[in-house]
């Protein structure tokens, strides 16, 4: 897993303040478009270009399943894993709805699905039948984390081949909330009761339930724990492993991420343990109305772009952010300066 620690290079300041010279230039009072400005620029600096744009997009699903939900975790049985992949495949989910819309390149990895895929037309990728349950042993061996991890890598590198813009990356697996939260709250050095919350659409007495189990596990593991590859291995599912190894290997080949809701903020928490010189390639979709979302955030010194109490994952919220970065693009890319408009300057 050394490959992880490679080193991921800074963005170049000076398109930078090439852009921030262009907006400073273009026929409106100086930050009057407010985040998109700076989201502009930022896509700009990322990019290395002075003209960004976002029309070559690449999203990645990872699926996988989680030996905690044995335990009543979750208020949708495992089965469901499966059953959402294939409607992955036959376009159904809203995935497939949003990454058509906006002409994304969409595919689907089965990390750990507890069934068998074989027959369907995804990348077949498979750890393991689903991850151990975690309140009773750790989630995953080490070899299983290396394997996971590598799904992650090998998803951006398809990406790169295709000369990709920007690079999505999405999640299903039924109790993947609860392996989120775990981990969130060992990083965070929290209670579980702060950062569980209803998942696929628990009731108050299922979220304690679920609290309860979490907290359990954290206890259980809390002094093994001494990494951040530890938290993954103890608490983490194949697709968080491979969400985490995603974002590490597009930053270090200087490809912008637009990161989705809690689950991939927790994956993104992560990586930023284990180098956090991946910050600057990281945008912030949306902020999720999963409880402990906030907070990942807030402890990620993350602005994101939109909030529409969204909690459905398969980084449906992410692609629904995408036209902002378009818009953000088209206005740096296109307005006239007041130069070019002959109109006056203040």
């Amino acid at each position: 897993m050394d490959w992880l620690k490679h080193p991921i290079p800074k963005p170049d300041q000076n398109y930078q303040q090439a852009a921030i010279k262009r907006q400073q230039q273009l026929t409106k009072p100086s930050r009057s478009l407010g985040d998109l400005e700076q989201l502009s620029i930022k896509l700009a600096t990322l990019q290395a270009t002075n003209t960004p744009s976002v029309d070559n997009i690449w999203i990645s699903i990872f699926a996988a399943d989680h030996g905690i939900a044995e335990t009543g975790v979750s208020a949708f049985p495992q089965t469901v894993t499966a059953e959402m992949v294939k409607n992955f495949v036959h376009g159904g989910a809203a995935i497939n709805v949003l990454a058509k819309q906006h002409q994304a390149h969409l595919e689907i990895i089965d990390v750990g699905v507890a069934s068998s895929l074989i027959d369907l037309d995804i990348i077949h990728q498979k750890v393991a039948f689903g991850t151990a349950n975690f309140l009773t042993q750790p989630a995953m061996p080490e070899k299983q984390l290396a394997l996971a991890l590598q799904a992650g890598k090998d998803a951006v590198s398809r990406a790169l081949v295709k000369h990709s813009q920007l690079f999505i990356a999405g999640e299903m697996g039924i109790a993947n909330t609860s392996s989120a939260a775990a981990i969130a709250c060992h990083l965070l050095e929290m209670n579980a009761r702060q950062l569980t919350g209803a998942g696929t659409g628990l009731d108050s007495s299922g979220i304690r339930h679920k609290a309860s189990i979490i907290q359990q596990a954290l206890d259980k593991h809390k002094k093994t724990i001494t990494t951040p590859f530890a938290a993954l291995q103890y608490l983490g599912g194949f697709e968080i492993a491979a969400l985490t190894a995603a974002y590490l290997t597009a930053a270090q080949h200087q490809l912008p991420v637009l990161v989705d809701g809690f689950i991939c903020s927790v994956a993104a928490l992560l990586a930023t343990r284990i180098n956090a010189d991946i910050k600057p390639w990281l945008i912030y979709a949306h902020q999720s109305q999963e409880q402990g979302h906030s907070v990942i955030l807030k402890a990620l010194d993350a602005k994101p772009l939109l909030s529409l109490n969204m909690r459905l994952g398969e980084a449906s919220g992410a692609a629904v952010a995408i036209p902002l970065l378009r818009s953000a693009c088209a206005l740096h890319n296109q307005m006239a300066t007041f130069a070019q408009a002959q109109v006056s300057e203040s």
